[in-house]
């Protein structure tokens, strides 16, 4: 799912929303987690899962073309960590799917 989707799927699912008002709540919305994530917050949505921000430190790395090692410096990068609820939904998805695809097979 893109951006453009999402925008669609909430003004699809709210029929107060217009096209403009839903891109504008999602933008707010992901802004505010890009904002957050940027002073080292830690966002949290029950049900849905947490964002945080992970340290990797520095290593020698290999150039792939040459084969010389070169210094990674360290980086913070985001990380999301789904909670409990999202994980059973997907989990319990596959297996109806899993299900489903075997009930279709004749073989």
């Amino acid at each position: 799912m893109t951006r453009s989707d999402l925008v669609e799927e909430l003004a699809a699912r709210f029929g107060q929303l217009n096209q403009r008002d839903a891109e504008q709540a999602v933008k707010t919305i992901l802004d505010a987690v890009s904002d957050a994530l940027v002073r080292g917050h830690r966002i949290e949505i029950r049900g849905f899962g947490s964002f945080a921000i992970n340290h990797r430190p520095p290593r020698i790395g290999r150039n792939p073309r040459s084969g010389e090692a070169v210094q990674v410096p360290s980086k913070r990068v985001p990380h999301f960590k789904p909670g409990k609820a999202l994980r059973e939904a997907v989990d319990n998805q596959k297996s109806t799917d899993t299900a489903a695809d075997s009930a279709a097979d004749p073989s």
